[in-house]
């Protein structure tokens, strides 16, 4: 069976979407000129990095397939040893943040299985290829090499270094340039923002985007819920933006225990479980990890995971 290459192109810095590109970056960031023409000269429009932007929408998974993708026994035990590992530095980090443990371990588990999967483009050629190279999304791609550029600048990178997936998420959180720009922090005070090697700045840059995100220390994230007789209307949608309060579910039949006022922002999650519909009441925090994907089986995947993290490192099982 013979294997062939997908399609590799250099870019033409004299294409005319290339030339405006530069002359704006030149115009609003006084961004070098020369420089710039040689970066983007070095990018490589790659065929599979097309592809995978384009390829169709495999068939959506119900939360019983989502879940077991990522509450397997062997990231469990990978998170685990994870904690342990760095539980000094997931300590202090946590205490400074108020993010709790659980909630960083699990993000860096479900985002990149404890940075075993980061993806292995080059920044550069993926955020190149679909600015110019992909209408559909060229102009919020455009954005993005925009943020990429400045911040190799800022930080003195060289741009055809940072690697991450297909779509320009970088490095072991998956940040995105516009994030890295925004919520990336140096925890180690070495002069440098390294979310590809130092595990440090790792934690720190995810709890930071949490914090500016609106997380509240030591508030509940989300409960397991039933419906009572008293229930009569339809389950809602699943929503990022919460429309109920605790008081009103719970005067609607919805059946849910915790400690938050009654006024506290919260909205009924219906999922598709192994065997069965499962209920949860999803209250700020759990919102807050939509902002960093927004899914509702994203968050509370991340949330059940940190949790079996927590149980293992509980019971001393590493």
């Amino acid at each position: 069976m013979l294997l062939f290459a997908l399609p590799v192109f250099a870019f033409d810095t004299d294409r005319a979407d290339v030339k405006s590109f530069v002359d704006r970056m030149a115009e609003e960031h006084a961004y070098d000129r020369d420089k710039l023409l040689q970066v983007i000269g070095a990018a490589e429009s790659k065929e599979s990095i097309l592809e995978a932007i384009s390829r169709p929408a495999e068939r959506t998974l119900n939360w019983a397939e989502y879940r077991n993708i990522f509450l397997t026994d062997e990231r469990i035990s990978a998170g685990t040893g994870f904690w342990k590992e760095h539980e000094t530095d997931l300590k202090r980090i946590s205490e400074e943040s108020g993010v709790s443990i659980e909630i960083l371990v699990g993000i860096i588990g479900v985002e990149t299985y404890y940075g075993r999967i980061t993806g292995n483009y080059r920044v550069l050629d993926a955020l190149t290829t679909l600015a110019f190279d992909y209408p559909p999304r060229s102009k919020f791609f455009t954005r993005e090499l925009e943020h990429f550029l400045l911040l190799v600048r800022e930080e003195g990178m060289d741009a055809t270094d940072a690697t991450g997936s297909y779509a320009g998420a970088m490095g072991r959180p998956q940040f995105m340039p516009s994030s890295y720009r925004a919520y990336a922090v140096d925890s180690t005070n070495d002069g440098k923002r390294d979310i590809w090697t130092n595990w440090v700045d790792v934690i720190g840059s995810v709890a930071n985007y949490f914090v500016r995100h609106g997380w509240t220390k030591d508030k509940q994230v989300v409960a397991s819920a039933t419906l009572g007789s008293q229930w009569q209307g339809e389950t809602p949608d699943n929503t990022l933006n919460p429309q109920e309060t605790v008081t009103s579910l719970s005067h609607q039949g919805v059946i849910f225990s915790t400690e938050l006022a009654g006024d506290e922002k919260s909205h009924l999650l219906t999922l598709e479980g192994e065997d069965s519909k499962e209920y949860w009441v999803g209250f700020p925090n759990f919102f807050v990890i939509t902002r960093y994907n927004r899914s509702v089986m994203y968050a509370l995947a991340v949330y059940q995971l940190g949790q079996e993290i927590a149980l293992e490192v509980n019971r001393g099982e590493f």
